[in-house]
């Protein structure tokens, strides 16, 4: 019988990496993966992984006017370095991510993505194997509208937590977007001093509900369910467009002999009783909605500031690389 991971891609799942430790990303044959500064800080510290250090900080100490500007232009070189380095790997996609500082500003946030894109096709890599990850803010939102409209780059749009951020993503072309699960979990049970069956998950339930309002406004933006905190949110979420899966998480599946039945199915949403809505041009209203929802306005200014402060700290490490 195949095993939890096998039948999870039967369903139609695109299984992707959730990993920096391309040493692990291989066993599982995913189709794509993803990367943050957490992840890329964590994997920064291995040895085995120096030589793209030393690749970026011989980059960086010859592009930029002063320090500061060595050390942004070593840690846009790491990330390359890391996806590089993945897409030799998977046959797809790998996301990265541009610095959550620019989460609140438009033209630095395109600005930043591109910077991305022209250092990828210097190493050989076209933007078609790239999808640049930009937080589910306003400005994050409108700024991939701008990429992928006029400069072709697709965009994941991550930090997600609600469904006016899925809408107004949809509306701007997105090409893909990463509704996480986990946190919005992680929120509930500290809120409501409860544990959650898989089954009544709410953070499973929110992906459900943004894949059922794609489907039957027959939206192209894939649908990544991301943050998964056990097996349980996963196989619920079997028949999702895509899945992005920790190592740790996929092992669990891998060695998984229990069944995983197609859970999320696009055709049943064209039945469901869904307003529409449209925030896309309505910057007021998206703002109002998203603000009504207690646990996404929480999470996403956690998640925006998590990210900061690990791409801070990958930064202090380079700047001592540099200096030195």
């Amino acid at each position: 019988m195949p095993n939890s991971l096998e039948q999870l891609k039967s369903t139609g799942t695109v299984v992707v990496c959730d990993s920096g430790d391309f040493a692990t990303i291989d066993k599982y044959k995913p189709q794509d993966a993803t990367t943050n500064p957490s992840l890329i800080l964590a994997a920064s510290k291995k040895p085995e992984y120096a030589k793209l250090m030393d690749v970026a900080i011989e980059y960086g100490k010859q592009h930029g006017k002063d320090l500061e500007e060595k050390v942004d232009s070593t840690l846009d070189r790491l990330l390359v370095e890391f996806g590089k380095e993945i897409l030799q790997i998977v046959p797809g996609k790998v996301s990265t991510e541009v610095d959550a500082r620019f989460s609140f500003d438009y033209q630095a946030s395109i600005d930043k993505a591109l910077h991305i894109i022209d250092l990828y096709k210097s190493i050989g890599i076209e933007k078609e194997r790239i999808l640049i990850k930009l937080a589910s803010t306003w400005e994050g939102i409108k700024a991939a509208q701008t990429l992928q409209s006029k400069h072709g780059v697709n965009c994941n749009l991550t930090l997600m937590f609600s469904l006016p951020q899925a809408i107004a993503a949809a509306e701007a072309g997105a090409y893909l977007i990463s509704p996480f699960v986990g946190r919005i979990l992680d929120w509930y049970k500290a809120a409501m001093k409860k544990d959650y069956s898989p089954q009544e998950d709410p953070g499973v339930s929110s992906v459900q509900a943004i894949f059922n309002y794609y489907k039957k406004y027959g939206y192209k933006t894939i649908v990544m369910g991301a943050s998964f905190r056990n097996k349980g949110e996963i196989t619920e979420l079997a028949g999702c467009d895509y899945l992005t899966i920790s190592p740790g998480l996929l092992e669990e599946l891998y060695n998984s002999q229990e069944k995983v039945p197609q859970k999320l199915i696009a055709s049943d949403a064209s039945s469901l009783d869904i307003p529409k809505k449209s925030y896309i041009d309505n910057e007021p209203l998206f703002r109002f909605d998203f603000n009504e929802e207690t646990m996404a306005v929480e999470k996403l200014r956690e998640g925006i500031s998590k990210f900061a402060a690990d791409a801070i700290t990958l930064k202090d490490i380079l700047r001592k690389k540099v200096e030195g």
